[in-house]
C-alpha cells in the first residue's frame, strides 16, 4: 500500500446544515491527499446568496488552521495538502439529483464519493428514481456515507481527525478484501497512526473467510464471530467498539447507489452512528 489514490473526492452536497459534516469529511480527505475536491451542488440555494459561497473552502481552511494552533490534536498542521489542493465547484441543473450523482460520477471517476444521509430516509434522498442508466454503470467509485447530525471522524469546527477503530463486517459474498483495503487506504491517506481493525464475521467462527492484514506500526487487526441477525449484529458490534467507520463491500456489478438499494449496507447505513465505506467489490 504505497502512495495514496484517493487523489480525486467528489461530493454532491445540499445546502442544508446537516451536510456540513460530509463536506468537513470530503475536504480534509483531499487535502490530506493533496489532490483535487469536486463539489457539486444538487439543489438550489436559499434566497439570494450566492450557490458559489457554499460550502466556503478556504475559510473553512483558513478557520482550521487558526483553530488548529489553538488545539491540540486539531489539524492544526494540515500539511502541505491545503497548498495543492484543486477545488471545482458545478451548479447542476435539469436533473434529478440521482441522475445528476451518476452521471457526474461517469464522467469524473472520482476515486471516492462522498454524501450525507438523513438516517431516517436513508439513502431516498439520492435513490429517488432509477439511477441504473448505462453512464452509472461500473463507476468503480467507493463512497463514503455521512449520517446527518452525526460528527464522524472529522470536526467541522477544526478539521481534526479521529480515526481509531474501524469495523469491517466480513462473509464470502460479497468479497470482504477490497473494503478491508479501502479502509486501510482511508487511514494511511489520513495519517492515523494508531487503529484498531475490527474483522467481524457474522455466523461460525470457521466460516469466517481469511482476509491479507497489512502490517503497519501502530494498527492492529481483531477477527470476531457472533450468530444473529446479520444488521443488528454488526450495529451492536459497532456499538460495543465504539468504531469510527464502518467499511462495508457493495455488488460492484451494479450501478453507483444502485448496489446499495435495499441492500444489507443501506440497512446498516440507516442504523449506524458513524461514517459508513461502501467499496464496490470485484471479482
Amino acid at each position: 500500500m504505497t502512495g495514496t489514490l484517493l487523489k480525486k473526492v467528489f461530493h454532491p452536497s445540499g445546502f442544508e446544515r446537516g451536510d456540513l459534516a460530509a463536506f468537513a469529511h470530503a475536504l480534509r480527505i483531499a487535502v490530506a491527499a493533496e489532490g483535487e475536491l469536486t463539489v457539486l451542488h444538487v439543489e438550489e440555494p436559499p434566497g439570494d446568496v450566492p450557490w458559489t459561497d457554499f460550502p466556503g473552502v478556504r475559510d473553512t481552511l483558513s478557520a482550521w488552521e487558526a483553530r488548529g494552533a489553538e488545539s491540540p490534536g486539531a489539524a492544526g498542521s494540515l500539511g502541505p495538502g491545503a497548498g495543492h489542493l484543486q477545488v471545482t465547484k458545478i451548479q447542476a441543473r435539469g436533473r434529478g439529483p440521482a441522475r445528476t450523482i451518476a452521471h457526474h460520477v461517469s464522467i469524473a471517476r472520482p476515486d471516492l464519493v462522498v454524501l450525507s444521509t438523513h438516517q431516517r430516509q436513508g439513502l431516498s434522498r439520492w435513490l429517488h428514481g432509477s439511477v441504473a442508466e448505462p453512464v452509472a454503470r461500473e463507476s468503480g467509485a467507493m463512497t463514503l456515507f455521512v449520517p446527518m447530525r452525526v460528527q464522524g471522524f472529522v470536526s467541522t469546527e477544526t478539521g481534526a481527525v479521529r480515526l481509531e477503530n474501524v469495523l469491517v463486517p466480513v462473509d464470502h459474498a460479497p468479497p470482504p478484501q477490497q473494503a478491508a483495503d479501502a479502509a486501510c487506504l482511508l487511514a494511511a491517506t489520513l495519517g492515523s497512526p494508531a487503529v484498531r481493525f475490527t474483522l467481524l464475521h457474522v455466523g461460525r467462527e470457521e466460516d469466517s473467510p481469511p482476509l491479507s492484514q497489512p502490517d503497519r506500526a501502530g494498527w492492529t487487526w481483531q477477527a470476531r464471530a457472533r450468530r444473529g441477525e446479520i444488521v443488528e449484529t454488526i450495529l451492536s458490534v459497532a456499538e460495543e467498539e465504539d468504531v469510527d467507520l464502518i467499511a462495508m463491500a457493495t455488488r460492484g456489478h451494479d450501478g453507483f447507489l444502485d448496489a446499495l438499494r435495499g441492500s444489507t449496507t443501506e440497512r446498516v447505513l440507516r442504523g449506524a452512528r458513524c461514517p459508513l465505506l461502501a467499496v464496490p467489490a470485484r471479482g
